[in-house]
């Protein structure tokens, strides 16, 4: 993790990153829709989750580690989630992280689920996997899930941010809404 709970303020945006691989294209992709919400949300810089740096605590039984993150992505207003298309679907530490919640562990929470793929073929697999997932946990979540292609993810540079702020701006009224309530 980026940031330890105490140092955010509730409200925050958090990016949880499920890529296995840490410092991935996926983690800058998430990071970039992340300040994106927020800038769209009037709040502060987001904060990273990156399950990479988690996954040897994930399946044992004392995760102090694991527990934090949890608590820090159900606190917060807004989460982008995250992860590469494996096998048409997310990640499974992604979803060996979400099943850490139970019913409703993600109320109250807008998600924002962010899919990169390798593939168009596999541009669906946030709305056909991810998404029902989150709303499952009780999220609020977009229509439509956000999909990128590895193609599009610039290193650097405006044309991410351009193509975020088009996305978010169809959308950022339902979203700043929903994480009002």
């Amino acid at each position: 993790m980026t940031e330890h709970p105490s140092d955010r303020d509730e409200g925050d945006v958090v990016a949880l990153v499920g890529n296995p691989r840490p410092a991935s294209r996926t983690r800058a992709a998430a990071e970039r829709v992340a300040q994106a919400v927020a800038a769209h949300a009037g709040l502060g810089g987001p904060t990273t989750v990156e399950l990479a740096d988690l996954a040897p605590d994930l399946l044992v039984a004392d995760r102090p580690r694991v527990d934090e993150a949890l608590r820090l992505v159900a606190a917060a207003r807004y989460v982008v989630v995250a992860t590469p298309v494996y096998k048409a679907s997310y990640t499974g530490l992604l979803k060996a992280f979400l099943d850490r919640y139970g019913p409703r562990g993600l109320g109250g929470v807008a998600a924002v689920p962010l899919v990169v793929s390798a593939s168009p073929d596999h541009a669906a697999a946030g709305d056909d996997h991810l998404r029902p997932l989150l709303v499952e946990l009780g999220a609020t979540v977009p229509p439509s899930s956000l999909a990128l292609l590895e193609s599009e993810l610039p290193d650097v540079g405006d044309r991410a941010d351009a193509w975020v702020a088009a996305w978010l701006g169809e959308r950022s009224g339902e979203l700043v809404a929903e994480a009002a309530r």
